[in-house]
């Protein structure tokens, strides 16, 4: 009895160190989003996209409500936008992208945990030609005409669209844009009607590793550290 409530308190401990480094990550977010536009979502795309980014994970509104105010002050922290490259072990590439406050002390951490887990940091160009920056929206099916949609996508810049599961094993829509379309794109849906689920930009590689799981397990193993960091906001990787 005793070891499976240790199993289930150590369960509970990790989904909540998961969801404070989400709410983390939307709060640095927010910051950017509202020193670069302003606080008022209605003025302000890249803010409402957060702000709904963040009620996709269960953010509480009082949360986002806050973090705004925040960014607003005099006292809001400025945060470096910054990505790093380099390898995984067996030769999988990997892009750090962080939001620090501390370029050289997020550097020396990320290059750390790169180092320790049988990895290296690389250069700038160094990987990042393997990836394509693309706008991804995912969608609640629910109610959409998927061709209609498609059809109508197409002429505000999508590129891709299909369908796909999301965390909790519910259908969802991918759609798909090169970056400099986001902005279209995330219009286009809003005339529609249609609010994503979530709206980011994404590092989507063009030609996935295969590795045997032991392998594949000590890449997971240096991803799974960075992802702890807490200037890091997303990881992506190479590894199928």
């Amino acid at each position: 009895m005793g070891r499976i409530f240790e199993t289930r308190k150590h369960t509970m401990f990790a989904r909540w160190n998961r969801m404070a480094k989400q709410f983390a990550r939307i709060g640095k977010d927010i910051t950017i989003a509202v020193k670069a536009g302003g606080p008022d979502p209605a003025t302000n795309p890249a803010l409402r996209r957060v702000i709904q980014n963040g009620r996709s994970i269960n953010m509480p509104k009082d949360k986002i409500e806050a973090a705004i105010r925040r960014a607003s002050g005099k006292e809001a922290t400025n945060y470096d936008e910054v990505l790093y490259e380099g390898y995984a072990p067996h030769g999988v590439a990997v892009l750090v992208e962080c939001a620090t406050d501390n370029p050289t002390r997020t550097v020396a951490s990320v290059r750390n945990i790169f180092s320790k887990h049988g990895g290296n940091l690389g250069t700038s160009n160094s990987v990042s030609f393997m990836f394509k920056r693309m706008g991804v929206f995912r969608l609640n099916p629910e109610g959409i005409d998927q061709d209609d949609l498609e059809l109508y996508l197409i002429d505000h810049g999508l590129e891709e669209m299909g369908e796909s599961t999301g965390e909790k094993g519910e259908p969802q829509l991918v759609v798909r844009c090169a970056f400099a379309d986001f902005g279209q794109v995330q219009k286009a849906l809003e005339d529609r009607g249609i609010t994503p689920i979530s709206a980011e930009h994404e590092y989507i590689c063009s030609a996935p590793t295969e590795l045997p799981e032991e392998q594949a397990t000590e890449v997971l193993e240096l991803i799974d550290k960075l992802e702890q960091d807490d200037d890091v906001q997303k990881v992506y990787h190479t590894l199928a």
